[in-house]
C-alpha cells in the first residue's frame, strides 16, 4: 500500500512538472510573439488573441520540429499558389509539403494573408474581433484544420492564458492611429490654409511658425538622404501604420531609425525606410541649437553605432552647439 502510495505520489510530481515546464514554454512564445500578432491584427483585422493561440497550438509553443526546422508557426502546407521554399513533414499523411519561412515574422504575416485572402475565410472576418469563440468556430467551419476539437482548444487556450488581452491592446492602438490620421489631416489643412493666408498678407504678425524641418524637407512623400530612402512625417503619426503601408516589418523599421518601443511620434520626425549609411556624404556636421547625435545621425542620414564610433564618444551625451561631429572616417572609407 505504502508503495503504491508513493508510487502515485511522484507519478503527481512528474505530471506537475510536465505541465510546469509547458506552461513556462508558452509563456516564453507569447512574450516572444505578442507584438507580431498584434502588428498583423493592426495591417489585417486578424484577432491578436487568435493568431497566438493558433501559433501556441500549431506550433507547440515554438518547440516542434516543423517550426524549428521551417520557421512555420501555423502550420500552412504548401497549397497550389505557394512559390517560396518548402519542407516535407508527416501530418495527415507523410511526407506532405509545408511552406518554409526565412523568419518567424514571415511566417506571422503570411498566416494573416492566408486568412485574409482566401475565399473561404472571408466570412470570419465579418465577426468582432472580439468574438474569438465565433472565430475559433469559423476557422474550424472553414476547414483550418482536421482536429474535431481545433475551436475549443484555440478557445481553452486563449482563456487560459488571457490573449483577449492583446488583441484590446491592438484595438486601442489601432483607434490610435485613426485619431492620428484625422489629426494629420486636420492639421494639414490648417498649414495649406495658414500658408496661402501669408502669402495674402505682407504684416509680419501674420506670418505663421514653421520650423526650420518643415520646409526643409517633403512632407509624406518619400525622398532621399545620403542615397537612403527616408520619409518626413509629422507629429502624431504612427510607426505601426508607416511600417504596414510600406511592408517593412515594424522591428526593422525601429532598427533602421533607432528607435525604441514607440508608435505615435510626439514631433515631426524623419524615418528611414531602409537602413541608413556607416558614413556620411560629408566630412562632419556642425551642432547647431540643440541637437543630439541621434538627430544628427537621422538628418545626415548616417547609423548612430558609426557616429559614436567615428567620434569616440558615448551614446547619450549632448554635444555643444558649434561642435564638428565627424560623419566618416578615412576620407570616407568605412573602418
Amino acid at each position: 500500500m505504502m508503495k503504491k502510495l508513493l508510487l502515485l505520489f511522484f507519478a503527481a510530481v512528474a505530471g506537475f512538472n510536465i505541465q510546469a515546464q509547458t506552461n513556462e514554454a508558452v509563456e516564453a512564445y507569447i512574450s516572444q510573439y505578442k507584438q507580431l500578432a498584434i502588428e498583423e491584427m493592426i495591417r489585417t483585422g486578424v484577432p491578436a488573441a487568435i493568431t497566438l493561440a493558433q501559433g501556441i497550438l500549431e506550433s507547440n509553443a515554438g518547440q516542434c520540429q516543423l517550426t524549428q526546422e521551417s520557421n512555420n508557426h501555423f502550420g500552412i502546407k504548401c497549397k497550389e499558389d505557394w512559390q517560396g521554399e518548402v519542407v516535407y513533414h508527416d501530418d495527415d499523411r507523410r511526407g506532405e509539403c509545408f511552406r518554409r519561412y526565412n523568419s518567424a515574422e514571415d511566417s506571422y504575416r503570411d498566416h494573416s494573408d492566408f486568412l485574409k485572402n482566401r475565399p473561404n475565410y472571408a466570412r470570419l472576418f465579418d465577426i468582432d474581433v472580439t468574438d474569438y469563440k465565433n472565430w475559433a468556430y469559423g476557422l474550424k467551419k472553414a476547414g483550418y484544420a482536421t482536429n474535431p476539437v481545433y475551436a475549443q482548444s484555440l478557445i481553452r487556450t486563449i482563456e487560459k492564458y488571457d490573449l483577449e488581452q492583446y488583441t484590446d491592446i491592438a484595438l486601442n492602438q489601432s483607434n490610435q492611429l485613426n485619431v492620428a490620421s484625422s489629426n494629420i489631416q486636420s492639421q494639414q489643412n490648417i498649414e495649406f490654409s495658414n500658408a496661402s493666408y501669408v502669402q495674402n498678407k505682407d504684416a509680419e504678425q501674420n506670418v505663421p511658425h514653421y520650423s526650420a524641418d518643415v520646409l526643409k524637407y517633403p512632407k509624406n512623400s518619400v525622398f532621399r538622404i545620403n542615397q537612403t530612402n527616408v520619409l518626413f512625417v509629422d507629429e502624431g503619426a504612427s510607426l505601426f501604420a508607416i511600417a504596414s503601408q510600406y511592408n517593412i516589418p515594424y522591428k526593422k523599421l525601429l532598427d533602421y531609425n533607432d528607435l525604441d518601443n514607440i508608435d505615435i511620434l510626439q514631433q515631426p520626425t524623419l524615418i528611414y525606410l531602409e537602413k541608413k549609411q556607416k558614413h556620411g556624404s560629408k566630412e562632419y556636421h556642425v551642432v547647431s541649437g540643440n541637437e543630439n547625435l541621434h538627430d544628427i545621425a537621422q538628418e545626415e542620414g548616417v547609423q548612430l553605432e558609426s557616429l559614436l564610433a567615428y567620434n569616440n564618444l558615448p551614446k547619450n551625451i549632448q554635444p555643444k552647439s558649434g561642435d564638428k561631429i565627424l560623419l566618416r572616417r578615412d576620407n570616407g572609407k568605412l573602418f
